[in-house]
């Protein structure tokens, strides 16, 4: 999935975000790349869980893969964050505009 059809889908990221490890990993990993292998040693889940967990934030475009050495790490991707933020934020700017519109209309009345 490229990061357009990604931005297209941020029900994809919401998914990825509702765990409580996933979110665990991702703050992990927004202090440093890590295997999936020194995710397990810090926290309390199997390696196979947290390379689960892995594969769902990959799917949503949360963390990508870096080979190092014989080893794969993984890094966070605050773009596909921020992006989700984006769309956020212009939802909650149509929402004030339109509340502003009301009151508007309330106080004329």
């Amino acid at each position: 999935m490229t990061l357009r059809e990604r931005e297209a889908a941020p029900t994809l990221v919401f998914a990825a975000l509702a765990d409580d490890t996933r979110w665990e990993i991702l703050t992990q990993l927004g202090a440093e790349d890590l295997s999936a292998s020194a995710l397990a040693d810090r926290l309390p889940v199997s390696r196979q869980a947290i390379a689960k967990h892995l594969a769902a934030l990959e799917a949503a475009g949360l963390v990508e893969r870096v080979p190092v050495g014989r080893e794969v790490r993984y890094r966070a991707l605050g773009s596909t964050l921020s992006a989700v933020g984006r769309r956020l934020d212009a939802i909650g700017a149509q929402w004030e505009r339109r509340l502003a519109r009301i009151k508007e209309i309330a106080e004329d009345l």
